[in-house]
């Protein structure tokens, strides 16, 4: 009989199904269960962004800026090369006789002259940190990118990124063996553990668990030793900007900073940071505690520059290592001398702390350049005006303060309209001209619809006057003839002649009241103050309680020629600035520029006697007497009007030139026609010089005594000398 077997005995029998150990396939299931759990956290970390370190996004964003800066920058050099090819295959047409009308010509001239501004412009515009919006966008883009690559099925992008990738076989583990061995690894680098301490899946017979792999995209650095590749420490840390603000009082208690921009070094070596104040200070404060702050983090405050970036406690802050005005520079129209449009764009005068070029437009605002004596105030003054020659819409007028040839190389290149050295009387005559063509201009900007001056029309009402008037002392210190009359114009017109085109630049070496009278420097909104030797005389050019604010000029430590406060309506901005290297006595630099800007003048019929000059013939009519181009020998003194000469004049004054050095050449001051006619040579012959001596006034041959020759018939020096003086206007 069989024996009957109890039910529980036969629930605690274990089968054979559950006493089996679990498959390989089963086992693999579960290990990639794990992985694909690491995966998946470590993928979704990755696309939000987690591991984009804050710094390296603001380099990127900040390499971002720069790249689109410099596309910029090429783009307007090509556009600038197309106008100025568009302007040279107009000159050919026309020099080849071809219809081109002076309007289309004009009209190319300006369009060129303005796209080489831009590009100039653009090339000197520093490059700013990048705004929050910007950073964002950075780590945006980056979180965009990777979410392109999953979208994409990029498994073949598993060994290179070392991240995770969308799996579309739910889990087959099959999958692995068609993605080859680099595929393989990896998926090792994104299925291992994500969280710190997690445990790894547990190792099976049949593979063992691969070592940590070294993340080559990202090498670890050394204790104490900078990556290869990193940038230097910037000039100061977070910290270190804290403290200063902290000593200086513009953080106080639990006030903190907000770091929009963290410290970093630039490629030029500089130190660049943006943050905002806290409530209740302003940038503005900041900037006048400059000195002292630039002491709290040991630097001298030219090192130093503070710029508002938005709002009122939004602050840029850039920090260098070095004077950036230690060592001078070149005029940058020396390496590019070009047109330019110095009304919308200005003229190119010096640089600021961070190497920005400076431009000063002649607008609508008169100009005072001050300074002691070799403080540099010339330099400046010549950079001005050497700039303002390159834009053929200015009339340029300069009124001598000394009898030295400083001014000269304008009258010698036919650029200066007016120029004349010291005297009073014809400056009151200038003045009084001005003051007459002043109201001409304003009827006929009223004529035009306009309440003042604007580009379009400039033309029209006959261009800009730039009015430079050097050591204004001369004139109007007390005691000076015409001083009181002087001054009354000068005070008249320039309170209300800016807007009609006329404007005034005024040098000197004694920036007191009694030379630079109140009624006067309140109309002057562009001021240079350089060295000078009272906080008095810094304030009579930069304004009343300007030394207060920290804006001194008698306190350059050390005072550099052409370093000054400048104040620049255009910009906004009251900082330090120093003008450009000019110069003239050693390297020729002035007469250099200043031939390439006739040229330019020439080709627009804007040289001294191709268009006709009320001013000039004003003083003309009530003196007698032209300083056009500086005169009959263009030296500043004034002569008959020899702007008018006829073309047949013109060759009877070269004649006698050409007479009077072969005179020279052959040291005697009697000499035969024959002579002096192969002396001269360029095709001169004995008859038409005689001709063209007698028509200049030096009468025919005379009997003279030549030294081993014996008595011929000639001519004395004295005769052909007397005729030129009179041809020239003495």
């Amino acid at each position: 009989m069989a024996t009957e077997v109890e039910p529980e005995q036969v629930e605690q029998q274990p089968t054979e199904k559950e006493t089996a150990e679990p498959t390989r396939g089963e086992r693999m299931k579960a290990a990639f269960a794990v992985q694909y759990g690491n995966m998946a956290a470590r993928t979704k970390a990755w696309l939000e962004g987690e591991d984009i370190d804050p710094v390296e996004a603001i380099q990127a964003a900040t390499e971002r800026k720069q790249r689109k800066h410099g596309a910029k920058v090429a783009h307007q050099n090509r556009v600038a090369a197309e106008a100025q090819g568009r302007l040279a295959h107009a000159k050919m047409r026309a020099e080849a006789g071809e219809p081109v009308t002076a309007s289309t010509l004009a009209a190319l001239v300006g369009r060129a002259a303005a796209e080489e501004s831009k590009m100039q412009q653009l090339e000197a515009a520093p490059v700013l940190p990048p705004t929050d919006r910007e950073i964002a966008n950075v780590r945006h883009g980056k979180r965009a990118g990777r979410a392109a690559v999953l979208a994409a099925g990029g498994l073949g992008a598993l060994p290179a990124l070392g991240t995770a990738v969308q799996m579309t076989a739910h889990g087959q583990p099959l999958v692995l063996a068609a993605l080859g061995t680099a595929a393989g690894y990896g998926w090792y680098l994104v299925s291992r553990p994500f969280a710190e301490g997690q445990p790894a899946p547990a190792p099976t017979t049949e593979t063992q668990p691969l070592a940590t792999p070294v993340d080559l995209t990202k090498p670890e650095p050394q204790p104490g030793v900078r990556a290869f590749d990193a940038p230097p420490p910037p000039a100061l840390t977070v910290q270190q900007l804290e403290e200063a603000l902290r000593k200086i009082g513009m953080v106080r208690g639990d006030d903190q900073l907000q770091i929009l921009a963290v410290p970093q070094r630039e490629k030029d070596g500089n130190t660049t940071v943006v943050f905002d104040l806290p409530a209740g200070q302003k940038v503005a404060t900041l900037q006048q505690k400059i000195e002292e702050f630039a002491g709290a983090i040991g630097r001298d405050s030219t090192m130093v520059d503070i710029e508002k970036a938005g709002s009122a406690v939004r602050t840029s802050l850039w920090i260098t290592d070095e004077d950036p005005f230690e060592n001078t520079r070149p005029s940058p129209l020396i390496k590019k001398p070009t047109q330019l449009d110095a009304f919308k764009e200005g003229v190119p005068v010096g640089w600021g702390k961070r190497g920005n070029t400076i431009k000063l437009p002649i607008s609508t605002s008169n100009i005072v350049i001050g300074g002691g004596t070799r403080s540099g105030k010339g330099v400046g003054a010549s950079n001005l005006a050497v700039g303002a020659t390159f834009d053929p819409r200015i009339n340029l007028r300069i009124v001598a303060g000394k009898n030295n040839g400083e001014w000269d190389p304008y009258a010698k290149a036919g650029i200066a309209a007016t120029y004349f050295k010291p005297d009073p009387a014809r400056l009151l005559e200038l003045l009084h001209a001005l003051i007459a063509d002043k109201d001409r201009r304003e009827a006929e900007l009223g004529r035009l619809g306009k309440s003042k001056l604007v580009a379009p029309v400039i033309d029209q009402i006959g261009g800009l006057e730039l009015v430079i008037i050097d050591e204004l002392a001369t004139y109007t210190r007390p005691g000076k003839p015409l001083r009181d009359e002087i001054v009354e114009a000068l005070v008249l017109l320039n309170a209300v002649a800016a807007g009609a085109g006329i404007i005034f630049a005024a040098i000197t070496q004694y920036p007191g009241v009694d030379v630079f009278p109140t009624e006067l420097a309140v109309n002057y909104t562009t001021k240079w103050a350089m060295r000078v030797d009272t906080a008095q005389q810094s304030n009579a050019i930069l304004g009343a309680g300007s030394s207060g604010m920290g804006r001194d000029a008698s306190k350059f430590d050390p005072p550099r020629p052409g370093l000054g406060w400048l104040v620049n309506p255009f910009a906004g901005i009251t900082d330090r600035a120093r003008s450009f290297d000019l110069d003239e006595d050693e390297r020729g630099e002035i007469t250099g520029l200043l031939e390439k800007a006739a040229k330019i003048r020439e080709a627009a019929g804007r040289l001294a006697g191709q268009w006709e000059d009320p001013i000039e013939k004003h003083l003309l009519h009530a003196t007698g007497l032209s300083s056009a181009a500086g005169g009959p020998k263009r030296d500043g003194i004034p002569g008959r009007n020899v702007l008018n000469h006829t073309p047949e004049q013109r060759m009877q004054m070269d004649a006698c030139r050409g007479a009077l050095k072969a005179m020279q050449s052959l040291g005697r001051d009697v000499a035969q026609l024959k002579e002096m006619a192969e002396i001269i040579g360029g095709g001169m012959t004995e008859t038409r010089l005689s001709k063209l001596l007698r028509d200049a006034g030096a009468g025919g041959t005379v009997k003279v005594d030549i030294e081993g020759v014996g008595r011929v018939n000639g001519y004395q020096k004295a005769d052909i000398a007397d005729a030129l003086s009179l041809l020239e206007g003495n």
